[in-house]
């Protein structure tokens, strides 16, 4: 069985890799070269060297923009995982409706990001027109107006990985630390979260990364008004690449520098977490 499988499986994994090269691998090495370079197609492409990547720094559109991400990703990074761990605690006491309540959370995750953020513009704007203003009025409300809108979407999607990570924890565990005296708090923090920690790492890794990758809600809640204060990197590189002529290759550029940004963020973040996961 194992050598017929052996024979067969580079006709088996052909297609999938097939699949791979066109759709990411060539496009990806496709943009690191066309990076460096002045273009409107990939047809007329001319080498240009760094100077791509020197026109970044030219304004302050793309500091602008990562400070911004930054502070969201740390805001939203804190506030979900807090809140889904907490759910999840919630939701693995014996609540009666405990499926429902899971299924309800869940839900938003299942909606469109350019639908969740016009939706929540909707809502916001109705709230602050109270006040007599709006969501792009000043770039806190746009701020938070993401935050909640991170929160309301992604709550439920982590609450119901920590979820699985709680309920396979060892009743016995549990059971031998209340015979020793541990108390909620102890059985919390010396127990039930040091075995959590895998679930701990899934998290931190989604949230993480679709934080910093955001786009469609940020373009559908704010397109980064009021006077760019609310654009984030996706944003402004998409804004870059699309709304500036001759400066394609600029954008490219900081999409590369962009990925790069979030692939040693992320790897950091991996290595730290990991590092701390214990056996159950």
């Amino acid at each position: 069985m194992q050598k017929t499988l052996k024979k067969y499986f580079p006709i088996f994994v052909l297609p999938t890799l097939i699949a791979f090269a066109i759709s990411f691998l060539i496009p990806f090495i496709m943009g690191i070269y066309l990076s460096f370079c002045k273009f409107t197609t990939v047809t007329n492409a001319q080498f240009v060297g760094f100077s791509n990547y020197a026109k970044i720094f030219t304004n302050s559109d793309f500091t602008d923009a990562l400070w911004f991400t930054v502070k969201f990703t740390v805001v939203s990074v804190v506030t979900v995982n807090v809140f889904a761990f907490l759910l999840a605690l919630a939701l693995t006491k014996s609540i009666k409706g405990t499926n429902i309540f899971r299924t309800v959370f869940f839900m938003p995750n299942l909606i469109g990001g350019i639908v969740l953020g016009y939706i929540w513009q909707l809502i916001i704007n109705a709230v602050l027109l109270n006040a007599g203003v709006t969501i792009v009025s000043d770039a806190k409300y746009g701020f938070w107006g993401l935050v909640i809108l991170m929160n309301w979407q992604l709550i439920g999607y982590m609450m119901v990985i920590y979820i699985a990570g709680i309920q396979n924890i060892s009743p016995d565990i549990i059971e031998a630390a209340r015979i020793d005296g541990a108390n909620k708090f102890q059985i919390l923090g010396k127990i039930t979260i040091p075995l959590v920690m895998p679930s701990v790492t899934i998290c931190l890794f989604l949230t993480l990364t679709n934080s910093f990758k955001l786009f469609d809600q940020n373009l559908a809640l704010t397109a980064g008004n009021p006077g760019k204060q609310t654009r984030m990197l996706a944003l402004d590189i998409y804004q870059t690449f699309y709304g500036r002529v001759g400066w394609a290759g600029v954008g490219q550029a900081k999409a590369v520098i962009f990925f790069i940004m979030v692939a040693v963020v992320a790897l950091v973040q991996l290595y730290f977490t990991r590092s701390k996961e214990v056996e159950n």
